[in-house]
């Protein structure tokens, strides 16, 4: 396969990275409970953009922080607060940034998981900014015996918020499907963002076998595998919720340093280039694919020239072997022909656009010679196998 070696993660880097972050505001994640929100409310911990400081920025109260800053505790007990999934699934890991909390950090963290329906909001309020939960508030959330909850990550040292150590990441080994967390701050202190890495969960059992549903999108147990170059944006967003909100919400790869000097298309308008860029996709379900949407929202000047797509069949075990080989293996398909792209545009292929009609549990989405894409989406009917990740763990990547 001709690709660009992309640049490598280092080893400190957990594989769990790559999954779908199950808890952020974007796929619907929110906060339903927290003891104190003085300097800054918890539901800071949820945004989508990266944390930032502002010397000058102050509220009322102190500091403004953007992240989730508790006062200083001058009575018993620690803070904690409860967050409800956006995405319920299995967890594989987290980062708890502590990013520009310098001397204000928390020191120690413990995260507790629940299963449960929906909540309301226990403490209201579209700014808590110097709040605190009220001994209501308090009693109504301790019905829900969060203090007891399976815990996913003990007590453990968090380290400052410089740019060198401020992400702390905590692997998981933990099977069960989680809709809520609960994160503990021992005793006060600040974390500017929790990011929650796993796969969703769907019950596939309440969906008719005749229901076209998108196998890939990350609330239907969609998951990225593997990919050629992520450098402006990581693939797994195209299978986020809903429309990209900018350029940052898609998949867009650096320009390929082997571009031809001077560029030529086939009669098809197609350009010819020797490369190409890809990321594969586990499905929530194995199914039949029988319409596809890609979409270029966003990229004007930076959107692919073509894509193509492939898919194929695989067991837990042959998957494994394939994230070994860097997905070099001989069982795709070609499921879609390549397609000329436009920019800023939705394109939509229907049954009579597609040459592959069997169940496939995996797809290659490829693209060239380079550029961004917003949204993948392969609407399809779920056939009666049972899907990967709820029959065997998911591979290392």
């Amino acid at each position: 396969m001709a690709e660009r070696r992309r640049t490598e993660t280092t080893e400190a880097d957990p594989d769990f990275l790559q999954f779908n972050d199950l808890c952020c505001e974007s796929v619907g994640g929110k906060v339903v409970f927290a003891t104190d929100e003085w300097f800054a409310p918890a539901s800071n911990l949820l945004k989508r953009e990266s944390p930032q400081f502002i010397a000058s920025a102050f509220t009322e109260f102190g500091k403004w922080m953007d992240g989730w800053e508790t006062r200083r505790k001058r009575i018993p007990g620690h803070d904690w607060c409860i967050i409800q999934l956006g995405v319920p699934g299995r967890i594989f890991g987290f980062d708890v940034d502590t990013s520009f909390f310098t001397g204000n950090h928390s020191p120690h963290v413990s995260i507790q998981a629940g299963c449960l329906g929906p909540l309301s909001t226990f403490t209201p309020g579209e700014d808590r900014t110097g709040m605190a939960a009220t001994e209501g508030q308090m009693a109504a959330v301790a019905k829900l015996g969060s203090e007891a909850w399976p815990e996913l990550v003990g007590v453990s040292q968090l380290r400052p918020g410089y740019s060198d150590c401020c992400h702390n990441y905590f692997k998981v080994n933990f099977n069960g499907r989680v809709t809520h967390l609960r994160l503990n701050m021992y005793p006060d202190g600040g974390i500017a963002r929790l990011r929650v890495y796993g796969v969703g969960l769907r019950d596939w059992s309440s969906v008719p076998t005749n229901q076209q549903v998108d196998l890939v999108a990350l609330t239907n147990g969609g998951v990225c595998l593997g990919y050629s170059d992520g450098h402006f944006g990581h693939p797994r967003n195209m299978i986020g919720i809903g429309q990209a909100a900018n350029m940052a919400d898609g998949w867009e790869t650096a320009r390929r340093l082997d571009r031809p000097k001077e560029l030529k298309t086939d009669h098809q308008g197609i350009l010819q280039v020797p490369g190409w860029e890809w990321a594969v996709f586990r499905l929530g379900h194995p199914g039949i694919i029988s319409s596809i949407e890609v979409d270029t929202n966003h990229f004007k000047g930076n959107f692919p020239d073509s894509c193509r797509i492939e898919a194929c069949l695989l067991s837990p075990e042959e998957e494994s072997q394939c994230i070994t080989t860097r997905w070099n293996s001989g069982k795709w398909k070609l499921l879609l022909p390549p397609q000329k792209l436009r920019s800023h545009r939705r394109h939509c292929y229907a049954t009579s656009d597609l040459i592959l009609d069997q169940p496939v549990s995996h797809v290659r989405f490829i693209i060239a010679p380079d550029g961004g894409v917003s949204r993948l989406r392969l609407w399809g009917r779920p056939t009666s196998a049972a899907p990967a990740n709820q029959r065997n763990p998911l591979s290392k990547l």
